[in-house]
């Protein structure tokens, strides 16, 4: 494309031609971006910002070796998975050798929605049940299946045009912080059994009602509902109670794998859990759109034994598996998963100093480069900040050329998941734009106090004067 536009003329076309449903990152003044490089984006103007936010770009914006394998393959052979191609298989041996040994048949898609509509296909043939549970503020896709399981969308609709089906039965995030269940009041292993037992109560609905569960859905960490990291013991507990009722549990990774909780590969790993499905999407391409489902092979064969083919056009292509194919490379051979953990670690304790001295961060939490700062009003109260936090993200973008993000249910919650290659220079860099940023609104909060005392007292002072006043006439005439 030879003619290269101005800011208002795409925004002009986009306008025009694009849904304003589709919405784009600082909407006020949104962002036109025409290239970038590991961990910067540079926008049309030549400024480079320090991205906090794109997953997407796992191994770092156009990494060259995973664009050199994209184009080297495009130029041979690009066609559907009905033909045999090395690729393909190469890559389905090289995920399952990531996984627990029982997880060995993959399929190969196009998207995490997509990845998510087949798990929901595969849990039904194999259970034939038809009851499904889901986390509040879940979000496991854009597609009408997958949308009936995310109430993080659902929660959004304001004219009934898409509500939760009857069988989709949601149960509460197991967020320690701000949830039903909170760190102020119960020990961690108690948290995580109390939000356990929320799934075995409504397992037991489930029977009363003469129905059977079909599955358990979850992403191993919550990230739109405001990066929440599962409770102690919480997932091993729940997936016992979905197995007991025939059921199967399904890890969505598809915004949390590929090493970004740096002690392991897939955030699953941690709670010392195996899924009977595993999802992963959004890293695995580097931006080029390739998904999988990973599942067993009983699983496998009961969905074959259904007769129906699967069969998906672009699933599986040569150019896609060669791509993933790449970003597990570079995974391995650059150490990212080794680099997301020390510099995950330098990250959060960082931003946990910081916190020593802003009354505004109620928590810091996260692993390896997925990390939630919850911004409150009064830390007793847990009250969010969400005013304050939309005042962070602007100011990191205008001011520093930091882009972050905010999310969860209050939208309060400061959400990073950077490109792998982020650094500690990176971390440093946000710090101290954080901090600035934290100081101001501090002297803002002490000013409205300060404010708001005075006032008072003029107040106070006035309605004594006029007491005295109003005693002083009534002495007179007495």
């Amino acid at each position: 494309m030879d003619k290269k536009l101005s800011k208002t003329e795409t925004i002009h076309l986009r306008k025009k031609h694009i849904s304003e449903a589709c919405q784009l990152f600082f909407k006020e003044d949104p962002l036109k971006i025409v290239r970038a490089e590991r961990q910067y984006m540079v926008d049309e103007d030549g400024n480079s910002y320090l991205d906090c936010i794109n997953n997407v770009c796992h191994v770092g914006h156009c990494h060259p070796y995973v664009a050199d394998e994209a184009c080297k393959q495009i130029r041979i052979l690009n066609t559907n998975n009905r033909y045999l191609h090395d690729n393909l298989v190469l890559l389905a041996k090289k995920l399952t050798e990531t996984l627990p040994e029982k997880l060995c048949v993959v399929y190969l898609v196009n998207s995490g929605s997509e990845a998510n509509d087949l798990a929901i296909r595969l849990a039904r043939h194999y259970t034939r049940g038809t009851e499904m549970i889901t986390l509040d503020h879940a979000y496991h896709g854009h597609v009408s299946s997958v949308m009936d399981i995310s109430p993080y969308k659902l929660n959004t609709n304001v004219d009934g045009s898409h509500l939760k089906p009857d069988f989709v039965h949601v149960v509460p995030c197991p967020d320690s912080y701000r949830g039903k269940y909170r760190d102020d009041k119960y020990s961690p292993t108690e948290i995580g059994q109390k939000y356990a037992e929320e799934v075995k109560e409504t397992i037991s609905k489930i029977h009363q009602q003469g129905k059977q569960l079909c599955m358990y859905i979850a992403e191993s960490m919550q990230s739109c509902g405001g990066q929440i990291i599962m409770p102690e013991g919480y997932l091993k507990q729940v997936y016992k109670y979905v197995h007991d009722a025939g059921g199967v549990c399904i890890a969505d990774e598809v915004q949390v794998g590929f090493g970004r909780v740096g002690s392991h590969f897939w955030a699953f790993q941690p709670e010392g859990v195996e899924p009977d499905i595993v999802t992963m999407g959004k890293p695995m391409g580097n931006g080029h759109p390739v998904a999988a489902v990973v599942t067993t092979q009983a699983i496998s064969d009961k969905f074959k034994a259904s007769g129906m083919q699967y069969f998906n056009t672009y699933g599986g292509n040569p150019v896609s598996c060669a791509v993933a194919l790449a970003v597990l490379h570079v995974i391995e051979d650059e150490k990212l998963q080794e680099h997301a953990l020390r510099v995950g670690n330098y990250w959060i304790n960082k931003v946990k100093e910081i916190m020593q001295h802003f009354p505004i961060i109620g928590d810091v939490r996260g692993r390896g480069l997925f990390l939630g700062i919850d911004l409150v009003r009064d830390r007793n109260t847990r009250e969010p900040a969400t005013q304050e936090a939309q005042t962070v993200v602007r100011r990191m973008k205008d001011e520093a050329r930091i882009l972050i993000s905010s999310d969860g249910p209050y939208n309060n919650v400061l959400k990073t998941k950077p490109p792998m290659c982020f650094s500690e220079e990176n971390v440093d860099e946000f710090c101290s734009k954080l901090t600035e940023i934290l100081t101001d609104l501090q002297k803002v909060e002490i000013q409205t106090v300060l404010g708001d005392i005075i006032d008072n007292v003029e107040k106070s002072t006035t309605s004594a004067r006029d007491l005295n006043q109003n005693w002083g006439r009534t002495a007179a005439v007495s």
